[in-house]
């Protein structure tokens, strides 16, 4: 199994910049997909960035430009680089990993706590 702890989330400023962290239990080498959501009160979650094993990402139309998805396997853990933020980024952001498992592929999927990143006008 697979523990995720996200980090890094606080209150900035409308243009301002932050970087989350998510670190992993395990190798994230294996793991196959790693993803960054963010869900708003009220709203539903959303999907804003993925990392495959193969070294694709892919972003959200509302922040392409302006947040990068990184991994370091060294050290067990994926960023979410965020820059020029805006209002509309107020959420609390999550961080997911799917790993297909042995021979047959079986995906297993996880999430870490969440961590608050709030962006003042």
């Amino acid at each position: 199994q697979v523990q995720l702890v996200e980090s890094g989330g606080g209150l900035v400023q409308a243009g301002g910049s932050l970087r989350l962290s998510c670190v992993a239990s395990a190798s994230i080498y294996s793991i196959n997909f790693m993803h960054w959501y963010r869900q708003a009160p009220g709203k539903q979650r959303e999907l804003v960035a993925t990392s495959t094993s193969g070294g694709t990402t892919n972003y959200a139309d509302s922040v392409k430009g302006r947040f990068t998805i990184s991994r370091d396997n060294a050290k067990n853990t994926v960023y979410l680089q965020m820059n020029s933020l805006k209002p509309e980024d107020t959420a609390v952001y999550y961080c997911a990993a799917v790993v297909l498992i042995g021979i047959f592929k079986a995906p297993s999927d996880y999430w870490g706590q969440g961590t608050q990143v709030t962006v003042s006008s």
